[in-house]
């Protein structure tokens, strides 16, 4: 027998080394996988205890919350027991009420609550009265407005000669209730002959133009016309 046979016959693992290592990989592959797991189940419940806190936060914030409303809702009901208690305020009324009463007697069908107020009216009426009066009173102590006016006159002579000293002497010597004569001043008007101009202020319920015109007019010796320049209410 050859050596080679010998050998062949041997019962020799040959390929031992290869599967030492195929046996290495494939633990090293099972562990792998395996610690992967481990730590993701942590993470996982690293998660889950996160939530819970977090639910309890809000649970916590939730309760207080409860409590303001249940503290506010109190206080509510405390206010509505006092104006309950509280006596409500008459409701004031002109007229009387009446009461229909359907089934009961004929005198329960007219009931006065709040009694007549005839005599309120009467005291209302006094009252009214009384302010009138006075209102009254107090109108007719005011001085009535009297209507004036301002009347600027142009009184002219005959002539050059005429004395007009004299002329003005005249005019303001008119004298009349509710009349009151102002400045002066002479204007010529030509050839040397000057014109009176003469202001005055009038009630003009007691004097009027015409009146004033007739007046002066009277003097003809020295006045030959009177004109109205000019009339403006005051």
């Amino acid at each position: 027998m050859s050596a080679v046979q010998c050998l062949a016959e041997e019962n020799i693992w040959f390929e031992k080394p290869h599967y030492d290592e195929a046996e290495r990989r494939f633990y090293e592959g099972a562990n792998g996988p395996c610690t992967h797991s481990q730590s993701s189940s942590a993470s996982g419940d690293q998660d889950l205890v996160a939530r819970v806190k977090s639910l309890e936060l809000e649970n916590q914030r939730m309760q207080k919350v409860v409590e303001d409303l249940r503290a506010a809702l109190l206080k509510l009901e405390s206010r509505v027991q006092v104006l309950e208690r509280s006596p409500a305020a008459p409701v004031p009324c002109a007229n009387s009420v009446k009461v229909e009463n359907g089934g009961g007697d004929e005198e329960d069908d007219d009931i006065d609550l709040f009694g007549s107020d005839e005599e309120e009216d009467a005291e209302a009426e006094k009252l009214k009265e009384g302010r009138i009066a006075a209102y009254a009173a107090k109108k007719s102590k005011k001085p009535a407005l009297i209507a004036k006016s301002s009347i600027l006159l142009d009184v002219k002579p005959w002539d050059d000669e005429t004395d007009m000293a004299k002329l003005e002497e005249c005019v303001r010597s008119v004298v009349a209730d509710g009349l009151l004569w102002g400045q002066s001043k002479l204007v010529p008007v030509g050839y040397g002959i000057k014109k009176l101009q003469i202001g005055c202020v009038v009630e003009d319920d007691k004097v009027g133009t015409d009146l004033l015109e007739e007046e002066i007019t009277k003097f003809e010796d020295y006045v030959q016309s009177v004109d109205v320049a000019a009339f403006n209410k005051i």
